[in-house]
C-alpha cells in the first residue's frame, strides 16, 4: 500500500509539472520546441521559434520570435532577428523589426517598428502604428493617432501634442502640412 501510494504520488507531481510553465526553452526551424509549453524565463529561438505566452527574456539567434503574449525584454544576440506579438506586449523589444499585432505597452527599438497601439516610446528608422502611438522618433513616422513625432516624415491623423521634423502632416494640426513643427490645431 505504501508503493502504490508513492506511485501515485509520483504520477500526480510529474502530471502538474507538465502543465507548468518551463523555465528554458529552445526553438528551432519549424516551430519545433525542445521543451513545450509557456516560458516564463528564457526562450532561445534558433531560426523560428513561436510559443503561445513569455514572461521573461527571449534571446534571438539570427531569428523571428513569435508569441501571442509578452513580458519582459526581447533581444536578439546578434541584433539580426524579428520579434513578432500577435496579442499583449509589456517591456523592451530590440531587433531589425518590431511588429505587434495587438496592444504594447513600453519601448520598441527597430529599424522597422510596425505596431497598432503604443503606450511608450517607438524608436527606429521607419516606424508605423495602425492605431495611436505615445511617442514616435524616426526617420518616418507614420500612425493613426501621435501625441509626439520626432523625424524627417511624420504623419497622422489624429495629432495631441507636437510634431517635429522636416515634412508634418496632421489632419487635427493647426496646419494640415506644416514644416518644422506642427501642433494639436484644437489647442487653439
Amino acid at each position: 500500500m505504501k508503493r502504490v501510494k508513492i506511485l501515485l504520488g509520483m504520477v500526480f507531481l510529474l502530471s502538474t509539472m507538465s502543465f507548468a510553465d518551463t523555465p528554458v526553452q529552445l526553438s528551432t526551424i519549424g516551430g519545433t520546441n525542445i521543451a513545450e509549453g509557456n516560458v516564463t524565463g528564457v526562450r532561445f529561438p534558433l531560426l523560428y521559434g513561436k510559443t503561445d505566452t513569455v514572461k521573461g527574456v527571449d534571446l534571438h539567434i539570427l531569428a523571428i520570435g513569435e508569441t501571442n503574449n509578452f513580458t519582459g525584454v526581447q533581444f536578439p544576440l546578434l541584433i539580426a532577428g524579428a520579434n513578432i506579438v500577435n496579442n499583449q506586449f509589456v517591456g523592451a523589444g530590440f531587433g531589425i523589426a518590431n511588429i505587434h499585432k495587438g496592444q504594447s505597452t513600453g519601448a520598441l527599438f527597430g529599424l522597422v517598428n510596425m505596431s497598432n497601439n503604443v503606450k511608450g516610446l517607438q524608436w527606429g528608422a521607419v516606424n508605423i502604428s495602425s492605431g495611436r502611438a505615445t511617442a514616435d522618433i524616426g526617420l518616418v513616422n507614420i500612425s493613426q493617432g501621435a501625441a509626439f513625432q520626432l523625424g524627417f516624415f511624420n504623419m497622422t491623423d489624429d495629432l495631441t501634442g507636437v510634431q517635429l521634423g522636416l515634412i508634418n502632416m496632421a489632419k487635427t494640426g493647426f496646419l494640415p502640412i506644416f514644416p518644422f513643427i506642427n501642433i494639436d490645431g484644437r489647442l487653439f
